[in-house]
């Protein structure tokens, strides 16, 4: 983590108008074709939330702008943001949260991400609680629409947070909704494209 001079910050402009609202907060909405990830993790058994966590995270950490926080107060430039995701386990209506490295290949990740979230026994591990997250849900109970999340308010709060629900068949691809929210003292909408682009080319890129 490096910090930034405010005052030599390209984004110093954008910065200070979004700092001067009270609610700096927007989200968007988007569809992604997952159909290579849809045939890659029946082919590989791996779970499609978790495959998909990894390279959404993967994918973001590409674009600067969604690596921005606020530390200590000032402006600080992360060197990779971590998912934070949520996930149940069999026969559970009451979700945990899962905090972990996006480490190794997209296999790996999986797998211990199975592993990490079966062997854990409590909600949510406080003490791996920081400012590199990256908020993950999934509601794959239905076709998402649109999204709002919970929050402590506090303008400083520079955590991204991506949802997505079921993938639904679509002229024969598999394609789905995501809902994602960010800060705009940090990103705007430039850079949610460049996350989406990003995103949609690690899809396509996967093989069978």
């Amino acid at each position: 983590m490096k910090y930034i001079d405010v005052n030599e910050w390209p984004r110093k402009d954008l910065f200070e108008f979004f700092s001067g609202v009270s609610h700096p907060f927007y989200s968007v909405n988007f569809g992604v074709d997952v159909t290579n990830l849809y045939y890659y993790v029946k082919e590989h058994h791996l779970s499609f939330y978790y495959a998909l966590t990894y390279l959404c995270t993967k994918a973001m950490n590409e674009v600067e702008a969604f690596r921005y926080t606020i530390d200590d107060k000032k402006v600080a430039l992360l060197d990779e943001r971590i998912p934070s995701f949520t996930d149940l386990k069999k026969g559970s209506e009451y979700f945990h949260i899962v905090t972990m490295e996006c480490e190794g290949s997209i296999d790996e990740f999986c797998r211990l991400a199975k592993e990490t979230s079966r062997a854990q026994k409590f909600f949510l591990d406080y003490s791996k609680e920081s400012n590199n997250q990256i908020f993950f849900s999934c509601l794959p109970w239905i076709e998402l629409t649109a999204l709002t999340n919970e929050r402590n308010f506090d303008v400083d709060d520079a955590t991204p947070r991506l949802a997505w629900g079921k993938f639904v068949d679509v002229d024969g691809r598999k394609k789905l909704n995501m809902s994602l929210e960010v800060n705009h003292r940090f990103i705007d909408g430039l850079h949610i494209g460049r996350f989406y682009e990003q995103l949609q080319a690690m899809i396509d890129e996967l093989t069978v």
